[in-house]
């Protein structure tokens, strides 16, 4: 069994400071095996911002996988923009920006959806896609596989097919081809889950879309700061959502979504809730 904290939209410089010492105590008492963080560190991309974000992960004391997100690239200096978009970003947590993680249970894989020529959009490239499939393919059946992205893969119940990763059939297309399992993302500040074959036309194979609201900022768009508490116990996966309760100054567990999987795909299980 595995356990991964999915952290995501951090947004330091515009964070929530009363949640983040209840968000250490909370992970710390789950001992995640690894925390994985799904871009967007910073608000603005400044160093004191990066330099915020990079202390507080320290007192994270668990091994971490970090993807950078869109707020990550300078929008107001335009040179760096252009010419260094993630300069800060490797400066405070290193030069790989496509991370990869793998023990005998899980491999993890991050992907750069960040881009400098769009303010808050991502996308996808076929080499990125198939350097995943390179790095996972290897791992052997019974690990489950796992992609990590800022921008997600699925969109909100209001707008299903809108502020979706750029090229997200194509990536979804490669990734059946290496039987991805789970992709992580964030960037709309919500919280949910569903079942890949619901949203992709890709025949005999669905993986797991997972998304994880905003864990700290005060940009919360009409939920609370959240994260995920992903178990993988396969062929058993839950997702457990971790809301923030203001009133008690404490992340509370607000519900579970449990998945199984059967050969090529996964299903809902007893609770589990698609869309």
């Amino acid at each position: 069994m595995r356990r991964i904290a999915h952290l995501s939209d951090l947004h330091f410089g515009r964070t929530d400071e009363a949640v983040l010492p209840a968000l250490v105590a909370t992970i710390h008492e789950a001992k995640p095996d690894v925390v994985v963080v799904s871009g967007d560190l910073t608000q603005r991309a400044r160093r004191r911002e990066f330099r915020a974000a990079r202390d507080f992960l320290a007192r994270l004391e668990f091994p971490q996988l970090i993807v950078p997100g869109n707020h990550d690239v300078p929008l107001y200096n335009v040179y760096m923009r252009a010419f260094h978009p993630l300069s800060r970003f490797r400066r405070f947590f290193g030069q790989d920006v496509a991370p990869f993680v793998a023990d005998d249970e899980i491999a993890i894989v991050g992907v750069n959806t960040a881009r400098s020529l769009t303010f808050k959009d991502g996308r996808l490239n076929r080499e990125q896609v198939a350097d995943v499939c390179r790095r996972l393919l290897p791992v052997g059946e019974r690990v489950t596989r796992i992609v990590v992205s800022h921008h997600p893969f699925l969109g909100t119940r209001t707008r299903p097919g809108r502020d979706l990763v750029g090229r997200a059939a194509m990536a979804m297309a490669g990734f059946a081809g290496c039987r991805i399992d789970l992709v992580l993302s964030g960037h709309l500040h919500i919280g949910q889950s569903a079942l890949g074959e619901q949203h992709y036309a890709n025949a005999g194979y669905s993986a797991l879309l997972i998304q994880a609201g905003t864990a700290t900022s005060i940009r919360r768009r009409g939920e609370p700061n959240s994260f995920n508490m992903i178990v993988i116990d396969r062929p058993q996966v839950t997702v457990e959502r971790w809301n923030w309760n203001p009133e008690c100054a404490e992340f509370a567990l607000s519900g579970r979504e449990r998945f199984i999987k059967a050969g090529d795909a996964w299903k809902a299980g007893v609770g589990g809730v698609t869309q």
